[in-house]
């Protein structure tokens, strides 16, 4: 008897052409945010930023924010924007249409889909077509198994667009009550799961999510944003943690099977 396989990714960053790809053999594609490439870690050439100020101020931007000189990064953001002489909100918002526009576009029938930190939640109810649900504090039943979603991410010296409060992060969470498998973003906030090995630098996870995971025990609980984890994987009492990888760079989803 045939079961169901879920296919998940995150952080796809531009990858419209893998994206395209991503829900094959599966019977639905769960996206856990960051569609938008702004600033392309690897390939400075690559993103808004450089799109909009060049490689060579991308080099500097990222040789600042990787060596936590974040008041620095921002004064070059300040001084590239005044140079530039266009508004900034239009100009970002002008860019990230385009790039939602290709890859909802490519987004297969279902796939359901949380928000990331660098997404603009905004926007996305006018790109995500039929068969594309988009939810953040909700739950929804896949196979006879409930998945529920927590989208975003917490404050950070990034200053990313869709950074929240922990407390709003945490009443989101808290609404899903128990489910099979636990979606968001962000990781929960244990330092094996946390830490980038190649940033050199803990990103933020969540003490929410980890609660609700020791207390409701889900199955899995899913994320993405590290991209370069110290464990991909590890368990916590009753329930499997899992990075579901870097899907820009990859190109490959996480398939949950049951």
């Amino acid at each position: 008897m045939r079961g169901t396989r879920v296919n998940v990714i995150s952080d796809v960053h531009g990858n419209a052409e893998d994206l395209a790809k991503a829900g094959d053999g599966a019977d639905a594609l769960i996206c856990l945010g960051d569609l938008v490439l702004f600033l392309d870690y690897h390939d400075h050439s690559r993103g808004i930023f450089p799109d909009l100020f060049g490689v060579e101020n991308a080099d500097r931007l990222v040789e600042l924010r990787t060596a936590r000189r974040f008041d620095e990064a921002r004064e070059l953001g300040r001084r590239l924007w005044a140079e530039l002489d266009v508004d900034r909100e239009s100009a970002i918002e002008a860019a990230v249409r385009t790039q939602y526009a290709e890859l909802f576009a490519a987004f297969p029938t279902p796939t359901y889909a949380t928000y990331g930190n660098v997404d603009m939640p905004g926007l996305w109810h006018e790109y995500a077509r039929p068969g594309t649900t988009v939810l953040d504090g909700q739950r929804v039943e896949i196979g006879g198994r409930v998945f529920g979603f927590v989208g975003g991410g917490l404050r950070t010296p990034m200053r990313t667009p869709y950074e929240i409060s922990d407390e709003e992060y945490a009443a989101k969470v808290e609404a899903l009550g128990e489910v099979d498998v636990l979606c968001s973003h962000i990781p929960p906030e244990l330092p094996e799961l946390t830490y980038d090995t190649v940033a050199r630098r803990f990103e933020r996870g969540s003490r929410a999510l980890l609660a609700a995971i020791r207390r409701t025990k889900p199955r899995y609980a899913l994320f993405g944003h590290v991209h370069q984890p110290l464990a991909r994987r590890m368990r916590v009492g009753a329930t499997e943690c899992v990075n579901v990888g870097h899907f820009a760079s990859t190109g490959t989803p996480w398939a949950l099977e049951w």
